[in-house]
């Protein structure tokens, strides 16, 4: 359109993810219309009517960017001149290597910023429906508590399958703690399928005394309590692991731990008990889903648990699992790289609604918005950032970074923080005079070389 770059990006909903959106657009010379329905319109969760409003002072966690990937996440924000970082370290609590902050402060001062910014006009209202078709540069940045109008339009143009409004999400381990010397690939009566070997999942043998400790200890373990307003329903196709359990002893092994066409080949004389399996999350084979372990243990609880399966005693987890309300888009499937929408362009998604878990990486993903709409109004096409950095992998997770399923079907999408095991492998060498090198050493190595690379990359897209 010959006037698109005198026209203003409309930018609907004011949280994290929104308002990193309208501050990076603004920040190039765009002129955004930030959209936020409270205080007209209230949500459950929240109690001011703040930009930004945080429900957790930690809920930045790690500030470590050479040892943690969302410490890694923090300073790239940094670098790319988040108004979201800025207000976060303005506000900072002492919180040992976390970075916590104070939450009114920290709110107040993105209102602030954004509220006076020349290129902001903040309006308040709820946006009942698809934006109207004269708003041709939109980002959608609602979060998991999109208003209902919002998203049954959203849904009725994306399809049935294309929106979630509940999350039943199992555990998510990173590869190289699984103790292969316990563990042994093979799929359930060596059935291949499109694409696969006969060996697609890692198995996990248990004897009848290490099922009957793990059901225990399944049934003590201290659950989650839900607010009514997260209240989750339960599906017979997705039950949690300890909802099975509590329905009799031996509900699991009839379930996802079922020992059925499966052969430990270091013992195929004598059939496991039990079997846990576990599933390749993605493409580049570093992370590891507990098959049919969705759950609603409390995270302190979930690893002690879960480590008393064999071949999982180290296991470091990416992601514990969880049910939430949470209202996300199946991404792969709807965005593209640009975040945008296929079936109306129109359309760029931000934040948690596109698939992402936490508040940095909402913000992140509003971040990258942000510019790509500020480009789209030049005329120019801003690619995502390199995988190989921390903001580039969120994009990759959600856009596109998943593995196929049998029948070369999307496999099903959940969201998910990020995580070194997102990241393209990287190659440390071992220093000289050190004979056995393993173990925790080496994997802050890993992750430090992880991170050198992630912001020398990072520098060309900045």
């Amino acid at each position: 359109m010959s006037n698109s770059s005198t026209q203003p990006i409309h930018i609907i909903g004011g949280g994290l993810a929104g308002s990193e959106a309208a501050w990076q657009a603004a920040q190039t010379g765009a002129k955004v219309i930030l959209h936020e329905m409270r205080p007209e319109q209230k949500t459950p969760a929240h109690i001011t009517e703040g930009l930004a409003e945080l429900v957790c002072s930690n809920s930045f966690r790690s500030d470590d960017h050479e040892h943690n990937a969302v410490g890694l996440l923090h300073e790239e924000m940094r670098r790319c001149g988040s108004l979201i970082m800025q207000m976060a370290d303005r506000h900072k609590l002492p919180a040992g290597g976390a970075l916590a902050v104070d939450r009114v402060g920290f709110s107040e001062g993105v209102t602030a910023a954004i509220g006076s910014h020349p290129n902001i006009t903040v309006e308040r209202g709820e946006v009942t429906g698809l934006p109207p078709t004269d708003w041709q540069n939109v980002i959608i940045a609602t979060g998991p508590l999109t208003s209902p109008a919002l998203a049954e339009a959203i849904q009725r143009l994306t399809g049935e399958d294309a929106l979630a409004f509940f999350d039943a999400i199992a555990p998510i381990i990173h590869g190289e703690s699984i103790n292969r010397d316990i563990v042994w690939a093979q799929s359930r009566y060596d059935k291949a399928g499109p694409g696969g070997t006969g060996a697609d999942y890692l198995n996990c043998p248990m004897n009848e005394q290490q099922y009957n400790d793990f059901v225990d200890a399944l049934l003590v373990g201290e659950k989650h309590v839900y607010h009514e307003w997260e209240n989750v329903p339960y599906f017979d196709g997705c039950l949690p692991v300890e909802v099975m359990a509590e329905r009799g002893r031996e509900t699991l092994r009839h379930g996802p731990l079922k020992p059925v066409g499966l052969t430990n080949p270091r013992d195929p004389e004598h059939k496991p008990y039990a079997i846990v399996q576990l599933r390749q999350d993605n493409a580049l084979g570093t992370l590891w889903n507990m098959v049919g372990f969705q759950t609603k243990l409390k995270y302190r609880k979930q690893a002690d648990i879960f480590r008393m399966i064999p071949g999982l005693e180290d296991a470091q987890f990416a992601r514990l699992g969880g049910l939430h309300h949470n209202t996300f888009l199946n991404s792969p499937k709807v965005l593209g790289r640009d975040l945008r929408l296929k079936a109306d362009p129109r359309l760029r998604f931000a934040g948690q609604i596109t698939g992402v878990e936490g508040y940095v990486e909402s913000t992140a993903i509003g971040l990258i918005a942000g510019r790509m709409a500020a480009a789209q109004l030049r005329g120019v096409e801003l690619l995502a950032p390199p995988a190989t950095t921390a903001m580039g992998a969120l994009i990759n997770h959600i856009t596109g970074g998943h593995i196929e399923d049998e029948g070369q079907k999307l496999r099903s999408f959940q969201p998910m923080n990020v995580n070194f095991g997102l990241f393209p492998p990287v190659t440390v060498t071992k220093p000289e005079g050190v004979k056995r090198w393993r173990g925790p050493e080496k994997a802050m190595a890993k992750k430090k070389a992880t991170s050198l690379r992630a912001l020398e990359d990072l520098k060309a897209w900045v």
